[in-house]
């Protein structure tokens, strides 16, 4: 009988203490590891090296980033072009930092985004991302254009807002309207060829001839090799008396020129240059006028024509010195059909 009292005592025991605890460890104190660690940083938006396109002269942008310390943030500081814009000092997760941050006060130009990241005991990150932002108006797309290249100061496409891609130092300079692409030597722009290279084909653009060197690529849009039964070429020869421009297309059976279908003096003057191509006909127009209209067998044939140079026959049509032209391009409109003359007349004077 006392073996069992004495049994019930320790089991009463027992229950009493696991109650306390709810069956649940009790917590037991661990030192916090020493922060030797930088705390980590990415800028989400903007991007290094991008522009940011707003149809407003000043926009509004939300700055993103992700900050990160393996024991406690203390500080976020971001600075534009400079001055402070904010620090944050509470976070809701204080070793991880989703920050996004609204500026209301974007400009045109150049700026600088700075990013201070400072843990507990002081140990920082800093990052900083250079970036433009220009004011393009609202661009509405004619039936079937493909691509709209304004050049104002930017490589962005009118319509989707994407960029082309520079190889070399291009640049800008005064244009017909507003500013220009301006070529450079060994220098060029480009994109992939997919959006644009459709059984029919337009592009219409305004054109001022530099004649140095005498001969120039223009548009390339050709596979490797010297397979001229596909894609699309045009060109500058001549000399600094007499400049003419040419044209090459594949129709996948043969190979078709339009070489020249202009022949000028360059004495600096702008040129408006329209070519539309059907399935059946090439049609070409300078300054407004058809100069040459050529039936063609079969449809402008694109295979293995993955990309589109412009101011260059680089890479792939730089066969009889068609290599960076160093003349300035404005307004050029690319399209998926053939274009009107009506509708080149109207180009003319569109910006």
């Amino acid at each position: 009988m006392k073996r069992f009292k004495i049994f019930a005592a320790f089991a009463l025991l027992l229950f009493v203490g696991y109650s306390c605890n709810k069956g649940i460890d009790p917590i037991t104190e661990v030192k916090p590891k020493p922060d030797a660690a930088e705390p980590t940083l990415e800028i989400v938006y903007p991007v290094e090296g991008k522009i940011v396109r707003s149809d407003q002269e000043v926009a509004t942008i939300v700055i993103k980033l992700v900050a990160e310390d393996d024991v406690e943030l203390k500080s976020v500081t971001l600075r534009l072009d400079g001055a402070e814009l904010i620090t944050y000092t509470q976070f809701k997760d204080y070793r991880r930092a989703m920050i996004e941050y609204t500026y209301t006060n974007l400009t045109d130009g150049e700026h600088s985004l700075n990013v201070l990241v400072t843990d507990l005991v002081n140990n920082t990150v800093e990052k900083t991302v250079n970036f433009k932002k220009v004011t393009m108006p609202v661009y509405n797309p004619l039936a079937g254009e493909t691509l709209y290249l304004p050049f104002e100061e930017t490589l962005l496409d009118g319509i989707s807002g994407e960029s082309l891609e520079m190889t070399g130092q291009t640049g800008f300079a005064e244009g017909k309207v507003g500013a220009a692409y301006a070529g450079a030597a060994d220098s060029y722009i480009s994109m992939p060829s997919s959006r644009i290279a459709t059984p029919e084909f337009s592009v219409a653009f305004w054109y001022k001839p530099n004649p140095v060197p005498e001969r120039g690529g223009m548009i390339a849009i050709s596979p490797t090799g010297d397979n001229r039964k596909v894609g699309f070429r045009l060109f500058r020869e001549g000399n600094a008396t007499e400049q003419k421009i040419g044209l090459n297309i594949g129709i996948g059976s043969d190979e078709v020129w339009i070489n020249p279908f202009a022949v000028f003096a360059p004495e600096g003057q702008w040129i408006h240059v329209a070519i539309s191509i059907s399935t059946s006909s090439v049609t070409v127009f300078v300054n407004g006028e058809v100069v040459k209209d050529v039936p063609v067998a079969n449809p402008i044939d694109w295979t293995g024509c993955p990309g589109m140079t412009i101011g260059s026959g680089a890479p792939n049509f730089t066969y009889w010195e068609h290599f960076s032209d160093l003349s300035l391009y404005d307004e050029m409109h690319f399209f998926s059909r053939p274009i009107t003359a009506a509708e080149v007349l109207s180009l003319m004077g569109t910006k």
